[in-house]
């Protein structure tokens, strides 16, 4: 197969390859680099090799690589060429505990011990811990849900540094062998129940690294913002107020007409920001109550859900929207919104766009597939009973994968027509989104990082 070159197409690599100069960072690689959460652009979507089906961890069969990794993190693991890393938080205590599945407690774990936030390179063929970094050790300034971790943000990097978001034990960045390069104390950072202030369940944004800047969403109690540093020193670029409950979503960039938009989700305020300047480009209010999400781009639409409260809503965005697009009571659609339902929404897995299907799977296992263009339900369907799903879904090779809190894997033909096509087990709690790279997945499971496929 022979790929045409035209005229355009080297203007174009000459412009990619002269801003990449300009930032000093690489371009990520479809295929090879999974450079941070959900990989390029938040897609969740590798489609340049085959991509495992069946496997089995117990037994061993079609597994790479398993390699335990110590403490708690939901962080999910991250490529780049023939490495992957990984975070994880130690706490002090012998058994720091974890508790998946259903359940409505939402008070904070009290482990007051001092905690060890690390970072791993691991070799991509092997799993051999190439190099590991503490990065710091003090008792965490606010508590952590049962269910979460004091690492639950994805690591990014660029190839020239790899980026690691603590929440309030701060903003780091290293170069690929694992030495600081600087550091931001972003303060306090409280993220719990906006109703329940005595709630605290840690962050779980995951910091973006575009064109040489990073950009953090900090919904909290207080203070919420959006702002953007340079990569390679850590300045602050510019940085916008938020008014919004307390969010666990990782904003996504997306380019219309020649601009780059940063894509946020939100209760109050979901919306897309200048890359550049941080000024509001679209806003739409009308959301669940503790927003976790992230949004997904698909043929000229911006999908964004949440859950919780009185509103589960889908929304598919126009994403040349501008101005407030928030639907008028009783209206499913605008000059702005496409198409949108009022029920069903992700409580924490981020949807997945792929071969014009958008996929949104709820928290006790609901699966809906619409039509990405139209809206249109093609089906609704339960994966599983009595188990959780945190970990947001992936597709490859025309499969999609959705893992649920127990450790099972459920792989689906991508397709308008629901068809299961493997379930696995993990042996483990899986609440980590996957990474593919190469025809390998990446999952991390409650104690290890494990590599699948052949």
């Amino acid at each position: 197969m022979h790929t045409r070159v035209t005229p355009g197409s080297v203007l174009l690599v000459a412009v990619l390859l002269a801003q990449t100069a300009a930032s000093g960072a690489s371009q990520p690689r479809p295929g090879i680099d999974w450079p941070q959460f959900r990989g390029i652009r938040a897609a969740g979507v590798d489609e340049r090799h085959p991509a495992p089906v069946t496997w089995d961890v117990a037994r061993n069969q079609a597994v790479r690589w398993k390699t335990p990794i110590p403490g708690l993190g939901h962080s999910s693991p991250i490529v780049w060429g023939d490495a992957v890393y990984l975070s994880t938080s130690i706490s002090g205590q012998k058994d720091a505990g974890i508790k998946v599945g259903y359940y409505g407690d939402i008070d904070p774990v009290k482990d007051d011990t001092p905690h060890e936030w690390r970072i791993y390179a691991l070799d991509k063929k092997t799993g051999a811990i190439r190099w590991q970094k503490t990065v710091l050790t003090s008792v965490p300034k606010i508590k952590r849900h049962m269910k979460s971790t004091h690492a639950n943000s994805t690591l990014a990097t660029d190839g020239e540094r790899i980026i690691a978001f603590f929440g309030s034990e701060g903003l780091h960045a290293f170069d690929m062998q694992g030495n600081l390069l600087w550091k931001k104390d972003l303060g306090v950072l409280d993220a719990g129940y906006y109703l329940a202030p005595e709630a605290q369940w840690e962050t779980g944004s995951s910091p973006i690294l575009h064109d040489g800047v990073v950009v953090v969403q900090a919904d909290v109690q207080k203070g919420s913002f959006i702002a953007a540093f340079d990569a390679k020193d850590g300045k602050e670029l510019w940085r916008k107020t938020r008014d919004d409950v307390p969010t666990w979503s990782t904003p996504t960039v997306h380019e219309v007409n020649g601009r780059t938009q940063l894509l946020v989700n939100g209760m109050r305020h979901a919306g897309a920001y200048d890359f550049k300047t941080g000024d509001e480009i679209w806003k739409l209010s009308g959301g669940g109550d503790i927003p976790v999400p992230t949004p997904v781009v698909g043929d000229g639409l911006v999908f964004v859900t949440n859950w919780h409260g009185l509103m589960a809503p889908v929304y598919a965005i126009r994403d040349t929207a501008t101005g407030d697009i928030s639907l008028k009571d009783g209206a499913d659609k605008n000059d702005g919104v496409a198409w949108s339902y009022g029920r069903g929404g992700a409580y924490l897995s981020t949807p997945l766009a792929y071969r014009g299907v958008l996929y949104v799977l709820t928290y006790n296992g609901v699966l809906t597939a619409y039509d990405t263009k139209s809206g249109k339900k093609h089906y609704t369907q339960r994966l599983a009973d009595g188990t959780a799903f945190a970990a947001s879904p992936v597709a490859a090779d025309g499969k999609v994968y959705f893992a649920s809190e127990d450790g099972r894997v459920f792989v689906i033909k991508a397709d308008p027509v629901y068809q299961v096509v493997a379930t696995n087990d993990m042996g483990e709690s899986t609440l980590a989104t996957p990474a593919f790279s190469e025809g390998l997945m990446f999952w991390r499971t409650q104690g290890h990082l494990v590599a699948v496929g052949n």
